[in-house]
């Protein structure tokens, strides 16, 4: 039986593992200690000159040697044994959300920031969070044998350890023949009609790694007149037998201060209450092992797989899927408390523009010891906050302000984050520049990114500027390019991202280096894993804070925000055309073809409006004249035109019409959500008429909204 991998801070150096590259190597991450004193002297005397010596400069080019001295002593003052040691402390414990760990995580962050002298604060919610309290599986198999099954990963029971288990599982008991539904989305099943078999009165066994999430899966399950559900996934938790826990619970936010903050002495909704009823699923459901799900498989009798299930991960050309003579029962008990919850924010103010913000943000619960996900982002952003310090002491500060931000809960569905966001909208869409989200700053090899399309052109232009600390001599935009990657769109809803774009229009990026990894969510994502599997030397923690926090550095510093709206009109009418294919001409894109054709126009206009400006001279009084000021705002501010107050039909908190979630995970679309989910209900009907009209309503929302967009980018009224 495989032993749990610990936390211990010797872990490392007892398997021989260095944290950092032989002395005599020169390493990007590690600059000796002299050449960065007189780095940082010599920046505090161009700093001091500069503020005494304004003059006129053209404003692209405004102190150009001393922004680049700043970017070059941020990325040089990277440390990869500092980053180690932030990330040995935050996971020396399972730190899950409202527990006594996560309180200690919590002043971990906050005594860091303020012990860089950072201007620090913390914002308190109450929210209705949910925890196991016992859970019991047994089988009969197809050979008459009985077994009980132990549902803790191995060696983990006494460990603190939370057991696995889904958060917002209703409680309840279930019996029943076991049916394997593969990964149990509507196609999935519509594949066991066509054989007959039923799942009613059924505890289905699905397999993650399809195109629904957990709560779907159930939610899907429930409406078959399954009984139960057991979900495992095929990564087995690196080898060890680990178990993937996670959140059933449908939507994010607080799920009792639905589209409201969870404060203190606040409105709270009952259980009982429909908004509160709809977010749970209605039967219980387990995580299962690898292991204990391959023991349920290999004793199925019943029909075949389905051909296209077959010889798919580890679903064999044999493979019976039931009902048959093996059958399950299981109990599962848990409860729902309210918990304090806690967001830890650290602030530099902006010399010029204090009052709108570029927010950096990651969250630090974690399910168990959480190295990869989430504390390896959380590390990467103390390490910022660390290096911004030292451009602070050079008499550095940036022209607009920067928010760092530490979010809590985010694992019960994006909670802590949500709570502020619904608490600060109104300030957050009148002053929030850009957000830019880590979650698993580094889960593997390979550096991956989705943003909205007006900051394609400032990430690239960062990742020319860091090196790849896994390909000698190139950059991460070489290295990136080489594998042929694409900027990923943000429709999906799966971490801190998603308040501030769907909610608030927020303009935003979520990078993480490597696409996926054994260990997620189980009792093995811990600091040995780290070391030993995913980052031994922490380069790749140090690559992922470079291109984080000068991405932030960047947006805040340049005179100009630097968005790039052409970008984003390229990509609506890529959009369109994918749409428009889709349709097959039964419906008209002209509505949108025509709003994007004004989306392009003003786009163009607001790109020669600052080519212009960039050119010209000012004096620094100047440069915060009301024109820079204006088209700045103009910048800021045209995300929020793709927001619709109504919302996706049926899903109306999402208010993002051209990248929000859309409730067909069948659908071909990326984008436009409400069209997506129109097309799909079309789908299902038969009035071929009702289902052109909803279509073509849909249609013109999103043209609308393109509208909107447009007419904030360029100004004024009509």
């Amino acid at each position: 039986m495989s032993q749990p991998l610990t936390t211990r801070p010797a872990a490392a150096a007892a398997a021989g593992i260095s944290l950092l590259p032989p002395r005599q190597t020169p390493s990007l991450s590690s600059p000796p200690p002299l050449c960065t004193f007189l780095f940082v002297i010599i920046l505090f005397v161009a700093a001091f000159y500069t503020l005494h010596h304004p003059g006129t400069t053209p404003i692209a080019t405004r102190n150009p040697k001393n922004a680049l001295r700043l970017r070059r002593l941020f990325l040089s003052s990277a440390s990869n044994l500092t980053v180690a040691s932030y990330l040995r402390s935050l996971t020396l414990h399972p730190h899950l959300a409202g527990t006594k760990p996560s309180s200690d995580t919590l002043r971990y962050v906050q005594t860091h920031f303020q012990s860089l002298g950072l201007e620090t604060h913390v914002a308190k919610y109450e929210a209705l969070l949910s925890y196991p309290v016992r859970a019991s599986l047994s089988a009969r198999f197809s050979n008459g044998t009985m077994v009980e099954m132990d549902l803790y990963e191995p060696g983990l029971s006494d460990s603190g350890v939370v057991r696995p288990y889904h958060a917002y599982s209703p409680s309840g008991s279930a019996q029943g023949n076991v049916v394997f539904v593969n990964h149990g989305d509507e196609k999935d099943y519509r594949a066991l009609e066509e054989i007959g078999v039923n799942v009613t009165g059924c505890v289905v066994l699905a397999r993650k790694g399809g195109s629904l999430g957990r709560g779907s899966i159930v939610k899907v399950a429930e409406m078959k007149g399954a009984v139960a559900v057991l979900l495992y996934a095929e990564n087995d938790g690196g080898g060890f037998g680990g178990v993937e826990r996670g959140t059933v619970m449908r939507g994010i936010g607080d799920p009792v201060s639905p589209g409201f903050a969870g404060v203190g002495g606040g409105e709270r909704l009952g259980l009982e209450d429909n908004r509160v009823v709809k977010r749970f699923p209605k039967i219980p459901s387990l995580p299962l092992s690898l292991r204990k799900a391959e023991a349920i498989l290999a004793s199925l009798g019943g029909a075949a797989a389905p051909e296209e299930w077959r010889n798919s991960g580890r679903v064999g050309s044999r493979q019976r899927i039931g009902p048959g003579a093996t059958a399950v029962n299981m109990t599962y008990e848990g409860e729902m408390k309210m918990v304090k919850i806690h967001n830890v924010f650290a602030t530099i103010r902006g010399r010029e523009e204090p009052d709108r913000f570029v927010l950096l943000g990651n969250h630090r619960d974690a399910w168990t010891y959480g190295a990869i996900d989430p504390n390896s982002g959380t590390a990467a952003l103390l390490d910022i906050s660390r290096r911004y310090s030292l451009l602070l002491k050079t008499g550095w500060r940036p022209r607009r302000s920067i928010l760092l931000c530490s979010w809590d809960a985010e694992e019960f569905g994006m909670i802590g984050s949500t709570e502020w966001v619904e608490e600060n909208l109104l300030n957050l869409r009148a002053n929030a520049v850009a957000y830019l989200n880590v979650d698993c700053a580094v889960q593997g090899s390979g550096f991956f990114a989705g943003s909205t399309p007006q900051l394609d052109s400032v990430l690239v232009d960062v990742l020319k500027q860091v090196q790849d600390p896994d390909s000698e001599g190139m950059t991460m935009y070489e290295s990136w390019m080489a594998r042929n990657n694409v900027i990923q769109r943000l429709g999906r809803v799966d971490s801190d991202f998603a308040p501030f774009l769907h909610h608030a229009g927020i303009p935003s990026i979520d990078m993480y280096y490597g696409e996926d990894f054994p260990v997620y969510h189980t009792a093995f994502d811990s600091y040995d894993w780290m070391v030993h599997h995913v980052d031994p030397l922490f380069h790749r923690h140090v690559a992922m804070a470079g291109i984080w926090g000068l991405l932030g550095l960047i947006i805040a510093d340049e005179p100009l925000i630097p968005f790039d709206y052409i970008s984003y009109a390229d990509q609506l009418k890529s959009h369109r055309d994918a749409l428009s294919k889709l349709l097959d001409r039964i419906n008209s894109v002209n509505p949108l073809t025509d709003s994007i054709r004004e989306f392009c126009t003003v786009a163009k206009q607001v790109k020669d409006e600052a080519e212009k400006m960039k050119g010209r001279s000012y004096s620094e009084a100047e440069v915060a004249s009301s024109a820079i000021r204006q088209l700045n705002d103009k910048l800021m501010l045209a995300e929020r035109g793709f927001l619709d107050e109504d919302g996706i039909t049926g899903n109306e908190w999402f208010k993002h019409l051209v990248y929000g979630p859309s409730s067909d995970p069948e659908s071909k679309l990326g984008f436009f959500p409400g069209i997506a989910d129109a097309i799909a209900m079309a789908s299902r009907q038969r009035d071929r008429d009702t289902e052109t009209e909803a279509i073509q309503h849909e249609i013109w929302r999103v043209a609308r909204a393109i509208q909107r967009s447009a007419k904030a980018l360029k100004g004024g009224f009509t």
